[in-house]
């Protein structure tokens, strides 16, 4: 994959482009030169018709050939520019929101240490002071956290720690440990069905991907929140069904939401904060697991229902999940080592 990538980078292309055009027009300054001597040398003697059928042909499928190439070329160059735009717009509105939530917790920081320092607050004023900038400076940590386990995901570097579960004890209770996380209470997340199958999790990674789900469902829903999660298993798969009761997702906008830094803008749809990350690192969590995930919506203002599936132990993709295991053991060795 990555060598046909190097292949098709744009500088290759448009320096490949660049040769076939040189490469056409030498072809034809050589035909016409080559035809014009031959007619100047001996064209009293050649039917014009049998030079029309050896050199006008080659010249001309030569030509079509390379005309080919570099029309190919350039759509290529053209489709790649138009994904880095789209990329450093994404990238910029992901530093204008980056540069805000720094500066909120940061000027909150400030304000209550000048406070302490000018004043003469009451203990359990600089108590719940205290306890604010705490806040405040976890948001900051986990701010940090999200971005750098972006770089950590790409260059696939996680720290493995993939383990046989029975799905729906250990599902059940992450979403449990996700609702009292998120001060939920327990009417607003109601879980049915089972799947009483096992598979290979990382519980810590899974984690994350319901924090961030519960945390869309609290930022775009209007209403108090409601989730529903269905468990249930399928021949290959275990099926994780996460529905809210928010704005739900534009039909547009379905195939764009697990892109890295995309969010949605619209006049009905709340200015929360975000670095729109999230749904990215669900995707490519769960994609690390194995598995898919997807998106649907009923409409506006109807919810969505994202549909995780999550390969069965020993049922699908043996290989790749006994690698993964393999990988965690090999983990674990090596801290037992370095302990010693």
């Amino acid at each position: 994959m990555k060598k046909w990538r190097t292949l098709f980078h744009p500088v290759l292309v448009f320096v490949a482009a660049q040769i076939a055009w040189v490469s056409l027009l030498g072809l034809w300054i050589y035909w016409y030169i080559s035809n014009y001597i031959i007619f100047n040398q001996v064209g009293d003697k050649l039917s014009p018709q049998l030079i029309q059928k050896s050199a006008n042909v080659f010249a001309l499928v030569s030509g079509l050939v390379l005309l080919v190439a570099i029309l190919v070329g350039l759509y290529l160059t053209f489709i790649y520019l138009n994904k880095q735009l789209e990329i450093t717009k994404l990238y910029d509105n992901f530093i204008a929101n980056v540069t805000h939530e720094l500066k909120s917790p940061l000027a909150s920081i400030q304000l209550y240490l000048e406070t302490l320092g000018l004043r003469d607050v009451p203990p359990a004023k600089r108590n719940e002071f205290i306890r604010l900038m705490i806040k405040d400076a976890n948001r900051l940590e986990k701010l940090i956290n999200s971005i750098l386990d972006v770089t950590v995901l790409e260059k696939k570097k996680i720290a493995h720690n993939f383990h046989i579960y029975t799905a729906d004890v250990t599902i059940k209770a992450i979403l449990e440990q996700t609702r009292e996380d998120s001060r939920l209470p327990e009417s607003a997340l109601v879980i049915s069905g089972s799947a009483p199958c096992q598979c290979v999790l990382d519980q810590n990674a899974i984690k994350i991907v319901f924090d961030n789900l519960v945390d869309n469902a609290i930022k775009y829903s209007f209403d108090p929140v409601q989730i529903a999660v269905n468990l249930s298993c399928s021949a290959k798969d275990i099926i994780v069904t996460f529905s809210d009761q928010g704005i739900g997702i534009p039909v547009k906008a379905r195939k764009k939401v697990f892109k890295k830094f995309h969010r949605i803008y619209g006049k009905n749809i709340p200015s929360v904060k975000g670095t729109g990350l999230g749904l990215y690192w669900v995707k490519e969590i769960i994609k690390y697991h194995g598995g898919q995930v997807s998106v649907s919506s009923k409409g506006q203002n109807k919810g969505s229902i994202f549909r995780i599936e999550i390969p069965i132990y020993q049922t699908s993709k043996r290989r790749y999940i006994n690698q993964l295991l393999k990988l965690t053991r090999k983990r674990e060795q090596q801290q037992v080592s370095e302990n010693v």
